[in-house]
């Protein structure tokens, strides 16, 4: 028995449900060496800005005994770089490939949606409302539901692409801000973002990261992303992908289990470029045991005892 792992989400045909998450895939060329990138379900590019970033001044990575800790400050070319230089080279590209776009202001996430909303390639604009590491934008929208559901509204006139809202995890209740974006037109809400953190030296008494706080990722935030993923899941009707410390099917199949339609593998790929195939063969190999013919019999499918 062979279990079809494809899924049509938001009007986008996914040939399997793994896709490698923005901030950590580059633009999708730099891991064309290590394997056939068409073998993903898709990828998440890193953040476009209208202008071109060079991100926060070094050190911007430690090492933690469970997982990383960044603050790149979403260094990227711009705007007008990407759609002229890299988005063609991309577009020949045989999977889905999705924006992760970000701004200081409202009128800069228009800007760059509007402006990505001309090109065939671009299937879908992942909005970056939960960036921990810029001193403008990014988490200063994705904490308060209001001002994350008027941004949600802002980039819904200018675009026809689905819109995934990208969550932080750094609020109270992320349901709430969840149901908001949904509310005002997401397709579907992405998560979990990184969880702030912070390293010290203990020899200086200074912070490791330049930016004194960067955005916890890896293994030690799994059990906190897929508790959300549960919860957020049950609230809205969209499709959740959810993300945040994958390093094996195991742990992509309990996003999945508490009700994920797409995973996102991310800082597990620094560690073995490949392992988002090794994830999807992971998860076949799971359905096929269990007698599961379609991915889509297990989303959601968490079975919580008095719950």
């Amino acid at each position: 028995m062979r279990t079809c792992l494809f899924q049509s989400l938001f009007g986008i045909d996914f040939k399997n449900p793994v896709i490698a998450a923005s901030g950590t895939f580059g633009f999708g060329e730099e891991f064309q060496d290590y394997y056939d990138v068409s073998l993903l379900g898709g990828f998440v590019t890193k953040a476009v800005t209208p202008e071109p970033r060079t991100g926060n001044p070094p050190p911007r990575i430690i090492e933690t005994p469970s997982g990383m800790l960044n603050a790149i400050g979403l260094q990227n070319p711009g705007l007008t770089v990407f759609v002229e230089s890299i988005l063609p080279r991309i577009a020949r590209l045989d999977t889905v490939i999705i924006v992760n776009v970000a701004g200081r202001t409202v009128a800069d996430y228009m800007k760059v949606c509007s402006e990505l909303d001309r090109h065939e390639a671009v299937r879908a604009l992942e909005i970056n409302i939960s960036c921990p590491n810029v001193k403008q934008g990014g988490v200063a929208f994705g904490t308060s539901p209001q001002i994350a559901s008027q941004l949600i509204e802002a980039v819904r006139t200018c675009t026809d692409k689905p819109i995934i809202a990208k969550l932080t995890p750094n609020v109270t209740d992320i349901a709430e801000i969840a149901c908001a974006v949904e509310e005002k037109g997401a397709d579907a809400v992405s998560l979990i973002n990184t969880i702030t953190g912070m390293v010290i030296d203990v020899e200086t008494r200074q912070p490791m990261l330049a930016n004194g706080t960067g955005g916890l990722s890896g293994p030690a935030i799994r059990p906190v992303a897929v508790r959300m993923v549960y919860q957020v899941a049950r609230a809205v009707s969209v499709p959740v992908i959810g993300m945040g410390g994958i390093f094996c099917a195991r742990d992509a199949l309990e996003f999945i289990i508490a009700g994920a339609s797409l995973v996102e593998v991310g800082c597990g790929m620094f560690v073995e470029p490949d392992l988002p195939l090794r994830v999807i063969d992971g998860i076949g190999s799971y359905c096929e045991r269990h007698g599961v013919t379609t991915i889509s019999d297990i989303i959601g499918s968490l079975t919580v005892p008095g719950g």
